[in-house]
């Protein structure tokens, strides 16, 4: 066992002990406004950057950037070839930056980029680019591969997909996060009507996840019978595109479920550091859906957080 996996190991544990969790959120939920939650906020590791005067957009990306900063935390304690699994994880951010600068180039407002550091991949050829064409080919020459278009929508479902793909084959222990997110990705296209947005390497991403038959379906309410079934119990009784958040809720539990037994694992390695970033990712969820109900004037945040719960 390196020095390095324990160090991490232990860096992990002590991020985990800094979790809002299920009760610290629930509390902020029940704030009666964004600025009482935000205040609040400050006293609480997510603080260092939160101001009581963010709108509730600015407040989530603050509180994404903190798991951010823990991922590149933990990158840099552990072996040097250990951090591939987390560089993969962050891709999240990433796709949120690359979103961001092709919103920019269009001449619509974007979110500051998070500060992916040693964790990005395309990102800073991606910055660099003055083009929507420069942005496909900087992401054609990475491990994203080919987005299959220029337009956002088609960057975006091509970008989530690949993302998939790309924790399926190099993150340990974190398929059914990919399989069940690969779903949702398909599914919020189909209840957008994004589905002509599927290039080539989208569509082979999504049967590399989901099996060839996912494309038989023409609509959100179909899709059920043509995934996998772990899939299919996500989408379980959502028929449209205002239930989805009822299938982002059970994803969530599928990653905390299968997280919380990496990141108990007796040896310190990659897939305990994928399990502690995966916690850590579900308290940040957490922390945004409080500050969304805390923005709407607080209430029961049962119906969301007892996903989770």
């Amino acid at each position: 066992m390196s020095a390095g996996w324990i160090a991490a190991g232990v860096r992990g544990q002590g991020l985990l002990r800094r979790r809002l969790g299920d009760e610290g959120a629930r509390r902020l939920a029940a704030s009666p406004s964004l600025a009482s939650a935000l205040a609040a906020l400050q006293l609480t590791p997510y603080g260092a950057d939160v101001d009581p005067d963010m709108d509730l957009a600015a407040a989530q990306h603050v509180v994404s950037a903190t798991v951010l900063w823990h991922l590149r935390v933990l990158a840099g304690w552990g072996p040097p070839m250990g951090a591939g699994p987390l560089r993969v994880l962050a891709g999240r951010f990433e796709i949120a930056n690359v979103t961001g600068q092709l919103l920019g180039l269009s001449g619509r407002v974007a979110r500051t980029p998070y500060a992916l550091g040693s964790l990005a991949t395309a990102w800073p050829a991606v910055a660099a680019a003055r083009t929507p064409g420069a942005v496909r080919a900087a992401l054609r020459s990475s491990p994203w591969g080919d987005p299959g278009g220029e337009e956002l929508p088609a960057v975006r479902v091509g970008l989530q997909l690949a993302w998939a793909r790309r924790v399926l084959d190099e993150v340990p222990g974190a398929g059914d996060w990919a399989i069940t997110g690969a779903a949702l990705v398909v599914a919020r296209a189909l209840a957008t009507g994004a589905g002509v947005a599927f290039g080539p390497g989208a569509r082979r991403d999504a049967t590399h996840l989901l099996g060839p038959r996912w494309q038989e379906a023409t609509s959100l309410a179909e899709l059920g019978p043509f995934v996998p079934r772990r899939a299919a119990r996500l989408l379980d009784g959502v028929a449209a595109g205002d239930q989805l958040w009822l299938a982002e809720v059970r994803w969530w539990a599928t990653v905390e479920a299968s997280a919380t037994s990496l990141a108990a694992a007796p040896r310190p390695d990659d897939s305990r550091g994928v399990g502690v970033a995966a916690l850590l990712a579900v308290d940040a969820w957490r922390v945004r859906a409080a500050l969304a109900l805390a923005a709407s004037g607080g209430g029961d945040p049962a119906e969301v957080l007892d996903g989770v719960a």
